[in-house]
């Protein structure tokens, strides 16, 4: 509306039609603050601050026209004199709450541009003003006093929109209204000057504009924000802000050069102007280079200092590491890396929530600078990883005196806000050597190789480095990587034990068994490669390929009448596998493409699976038991055996672990247990198979205790899918394995 209402002003020139578009504007602006003050409950400043302006501008209007005498216009004068006040105390009123986190480099720029505006307002309008109107000086000193503070006006304009708040709808729209303003002064400062012949419809246009723009303002919800602090900007427009400054410096500058100076008065005010904004701008040029030089230091601070505890983090230990091995030949020294995990960290972070974790951080970091001496360096590397640089070491026994101070200093609780708190730590020690150390990394990698045989040996204890964890590292790692590519090198492969029935003597089932031969030959055992799939996830994958190889064998031996058609197939099932949501639908294709009904299929897990992620075991076993698949728990008695696992679980069958089948023969106890086993799954009516027979008498002590089914080295050792069938013919020949004691 006021776009449009400015635009038929500079197109009608009536001055009835003028004063009419002037008075719907001044309507517009007292509507649109009792509209504001109803619903937006303005503050009370703001919509006084409004009123004064519009009653000043109807005033001014009304006393400053030509036909006017001096005493009107004097008044005219100091209506627009109170417009520029006022506009100043709101945007201070305003300025002051949105300014930012960087208000004096704001006011240098501001400063700067509004100096600028001045100079050029000066030569450009003020003095040909002054030297035009002579006849009333009361009147020209206060249109001189008004235009002047344009030039603040401005200056605060240019210190809001410069500031690091957001500025919404409303600050936009309060700016437009005071740019159309101070346009306004400037047309009526030219005419004054008789700079520019412009009608009084062009001159009044602008404030038509301002007006309605006022009144956009008080209209707008967020006008209760506008004195309000300011959501801070997500980047700075710091291009912008740049060209906007470089402008208002450029301008003044280049206008001053292309004029000369008329009288005294003139160049005073140019000499005194052009000095002031030179020294702002070497202020604000000390001003961006010091920030610039704190900056830089803030990030090489940040860069190397861990920000929880305030410790050097990786990068600088490194430095600090680098520079002890540097100079370790000159002293004869052999400066000691010791690597810090303080154990079961997660279970702190999960038990008394994060904020408690980074409280034992740093009461950790507090611990390690009090008990350690001050020619050792702390630094925190990662999560509750810490380092200890020790550079005057003379060797490994000073390294372990350190290394079991720092262990019983965390004999005593650590205070925090929570209580106190107990925790241990694994430590890893590594001595600099030339022959096996070549750079601060290594000695810091060798410490962390210590630190891990720490937490294997039992954790809340010291381990030295040796070059033996090193070879047992390094082939950690080849295994590791080698893994990755060994299912589609075709090297993994699967064997199969027959499982007996003890009675019969018959094969009823067997259990899938994988192996490892790489290309080069060399053969890795399971107890090597499995956990290792099992920590990086390839057993995901790889369990998959398995079950549907392992199904596959067991449907072509059934075609091929090579076992039972009801015979099954047990396949072992990690923590990892029972963890993927996909698992059921896999294990359903495997059965789909073998074409095997999933009761032949016995899918066999550890007990640590159900104490570890009991509910998530919980619900995977019971969608593959909805499937019609069997669950059996392997090695059974060997963890954590509780008959209150096999209540909540759906269990169909146990394996009872080799250790208690070798003494069933000859040791009582055995004997026992394995009998109580027996019993229980009777009365459970659960399914059992004995592992690890490997005598006829062990076999023939399980028949006794009619243990139902046995798989062992006696019977048949894993064999290839190839040999399955004269396996199972010479199995099936024998018959009833008890009565064959010579064997």
């Amino acid at each position: 509306m006021g776009l449009a209402a400015s635009i038929a002003h500079l197109t009608v020139r009536s001055d009835t039609f003028g004063n009419g578009l002037y008075a719907i504007a001044i309507l517009a602006v007292v509507g649109a603050a009792m509209l504001s003050a109803r619903h937006h409950r303005l503050d009370r400043r703001i919509l006084a601050g409004f009123g004064v302006i519009t009653v000043a501008i109807l005033a001014g209007q009304l006393l400053s026209g030509a036909e006017r005498g001096v005493t009107e216009h004097f008044l005219g004068e100091f209506s627009y004199l109170v417009v520029q006040t006022t506009l100043i105390v709101g945007l201070l009123l305003v300025v002051q709450r949105r300014i930012g986190r960087e208000p004096i480099g704001v006011l240098a720029d501001a400063s700067i541009l509004s100096l600028g505006a001045w100079l050029v307002l000066w030569i450009t309008v003020l003095r040909p003003l002054f030297d035009t109107i002579t006849d009333e000086p009361a009147v020209v000193t206060l249109r001189g006093i008004t235009f002047s503070l344009s030039a603040v006006v401005l200056f605060l304009l240019a210190t809001l929109l410069l500031g690091d708040s957001e500025n919404n709808t409303v600050v936009w729209l309060a700016s437009c209204a005071v740019i159309a303003s101070l346009t306004g002064d400037m047309l009526w400062a030219l005419s004054d000057a008789r700079l520019a012949d412009l009608s009084l419809s062009v001159l009044n246009a602008p404030y038509v504009l301002a007006l309605f723009a006022a009144a956009a303002t008080l209209l707008h919800p967020e006008i209760r924000f506008l004195t309000a602090q300011g959501a801070y900007r997500a980047s700075r427009p710091m291009a912008g802000r740049l060209v906007v400054v470089i402008s208002g410096l450029v301008a003044p500058i280049f206008v001053f050069a292309l004029t000369d100076a008329v009288d005294t008065r003139d160049r005073v005010v140019r000499t005194v102007s052009v000095l002031v904004l030179s020294a702002v701008v070497l202020v604000r040029v000390v001003l961006a280079v010091r920030a610039n030089a704190e900056l830089q230091a803030r990030l090489v601070t940040s860069a190397q200092t861990d920000a929880l505890t305030g410790l050097p983090n990786r990068s600088l230990m490194l430095q600090h590491v680098d520079t002890a091995l540097r100079t370790a030949w000159r002293d004869g020294r052999e400066p000691t890396v010791l690597f810090i995990d303080v154990d079961r960290f997660k279970n702190i972070n999960d038990s008394l929530g994060h904020a408690a974790g980074d409280d034992v951080l740093i009461a950790v970091a507090e611990r390690l600078r009090v008990v350690l001496p001050t020619r050792c360096v702390v630094g925190r590397i990662a999560g509750d990883e810490f380092v200890v640089l020790d550079p005057q070491t003379a060797g490994p026994n000073e390294s372990m005196v350190l290394a079991d101070r720092v262990l019983e200093s965390f004999h005593e609780p650590l205070s925090l806000r929570q209580g106190d708190v107990f925790v241990s730590a694994s430590i890893g020690v590594s001595t600099y050597r030339p022959s096996v150390t070549n750079s601060a990394d290594d000695l810091l990698r060798h410490a962390d190789t210590a630190m891990y045989r720490a937490k294997e040996s039992g954790r809340n204890c010291v381990a030295i480095f040796d070059e033996s964890m090193l070879e047992s590292v390094t082939q950690r790692l080849a295994v590791e990587t080698a893994l990755y590519r060994a299912l589609e090198r075709r090297e993994l492969r699967l064997v199969h034990q027959p499982i007996i029935d003890v009675g019969l003597g018959e094969v009823v089932g067997f259990e899938a068994l994988m192996r490892w031969d790489r290309e080069d030959g060399s053969t890795i055992s399971p107890a090597e490669f499995i956990p290792i799939a099992e920590e990086t996830g390839t057993i995901v994958p790889i369990g998959s390929w398995a079950l549907l190889e392992a199904l596959t064998h067991l449907s072509d031996w059934i075609a091929s009448g090579i076992c039972a058609r009801d015979a099954t197939m047990a396949v072992n099932v990690s923590p990892r596998q029972l963890s993927d949501p996909n698992f059921v639908n896999v294990v359903s294709e495997a059965l789909t493409r073998a074409h095997i009904p999933a009761k032949q299929l016995w899918l066999e897990v550890t007990e640590g699976v159900m104490i570890a992620q009991p509910d998530q075991a919980l619900v995977a076993l019971t969608r593959l038991c909805e499937l019609g698949v069997r669950v059996a728990i392997d090695d059974f008695g060997t963890g954590y055996s509780s008959l209150s696992l096999l209540q909540k679980f759906p269990i169909q069958r146990l394996k009872i672990d080799r250790t208690f089948i070798q003494g069933v023969a000859d040791d009582a106890d055995a004997r026992a247990l394995v009998r109580t086993i027996v019993a229980m799954c009777e009365s459970m009516s659960l399914d059992m198979v004995a592992e690890g027979v490997e005598t006829v008498s062990q076999l023939q002590a399980l028949g006794e205790m009619r243990c139902a089914k046995a798989q062992g080295y006696l019977i048949s050792h894993p064999v290839p899918p190839e040999s399955i069938a004269g396996t199972v013919a010479a199995i099936n020949e024998l018959g009833p394995w008890p009565r064959h004691r010579r064997h």
